[in-house]
């Protein structure tokens, strides 16, 4: 077997098609299957189910995909050290995040972190939502993503060849103006939320579903909801007078303007957000550090 049956093994794994795969590396959907066979017969199982609508791993297949992502990572980051020493240069560090993340939680240690390393270089890939984020991360794009821990991430994310490292859990709070009537409450329940013109998390994230599950069994107004692609335009449409924003209290979230006050929300679990990488254990050295300063901030912060 060579790296390429297992590279293309893997993207067929994980695609569950074999067109799919065939359009992305621009070759025919034939010279894809042959490199699953080439494994197939080095292996003697079967590796690959085909289904209605595209193609699932077996239970060997399944075994294979987990070894062969995990060595392949380990692999190209290997690679990228040796040429980092090759060269002399000091490497760099790919992130997959939100821009209000970058904004709210990572400001200060980015800027300890460049005082400290001049020479490692910071790329952001800013992405709307954790998925976007983890699919960036499993592609090999960026070596580390900032995401919300969904109760039932750990063991998706596992599967998916991804290790998750939580941080902090974050409450939420309803950001609403001075002058509304909700204003003058020192605290609201998720029953509230009825009351309220709400602005809500972005569809289709992981914490736009966790809210979602809580309010599904409160009656909300006849008043049409709006939705917010981030946390900080949730807070200007809250400021603009749009609803009220419900949003994780994240440090700084309020400026000194006091365009709003926020309201903590009690009765919906708290959003727990952190690292995902590949496997930490083949990360650079750049990239570990980078990760723990973000830690140490954010924790003590919260502290």
């Amino acid at each position: 077997m060579t790296l390429d049956d297992l590279k293309v093994f893997v993207m067929v794994c994980e695609a569950r098609n074999l067109s799919a795969v065939a359009r992305e590396m621009n070759c025919s959907q034939s010279a894809v299957s042959q490199h699953v066979r080439r494994l197939e017969k080095e292996v003697g199982l079967p590796l690959m189910e085909r289904q209605p609508r595209g193609v699932v791993p077996t239970e060997a297949g399944r075994i294979l995909q987990r070894a062969a992502s995990d060595g392949l990572t380990a692999l190209g980051e290997g690679l990228r050290t040796l040429e980092e020493l090759r060269t002399g240069r000091g490497g760099g560090v790919l992130i997959a995040t939100g821009a209000t993340t970058i904004r709210h939680l990572m400001g200060a240690a980015i800027e300890e972190y460049s005082r400290r390393y001049p020479d490692v270089g910071l790329e952001f890939h800013t992405e709307r939502s954790s998925h976007r984020c983890i699919d960036a991360l499993r592609s090999g794009a960026v070596d580390l993503a900032w995401v919300s821990v969904a109760p039932d991430a750990h063991g998706v994310c596992g599967a998916q060849g991804v290790e998750l490292r939580p941080v902090i859990s974050l409450e939420w709070v309803l950001a609403v103006r001075p002058g509304d009537p909700l204003a003058a409450e020192s605290a609201l329940g998720a029953a509230d939320l009825a009351r309220t013109r709400l602005i809500r998390p972005p569809a289709g994230t992981s914490s736009g579903r966790q809210v979602e599950d809580v309010l599904g069994a409160v009656a909300l107004s006849s008043r049409a909801t709006t939705r917010a692609t981030d946390w900080d335009t949730a807070l200007l449409l809250a400021e603009l007078g749009l609803g009220h924003a419900l949003i994780p209290a994240m440090p700084g979230l309020v400026g000194p303007s006091g365009a709003v006050r926020l309201i903590p929300v009690t009765g919906i679990p708290r959003l727990e957000v952190g690292w995902a990488a590949r496997q930490w254990s083949a990360l650079s050295p750049a990239a570990r550090e980078f990760a723990a300063a973000v830690t140490r901030h954010v924790t003590a912060g919260a502290g």
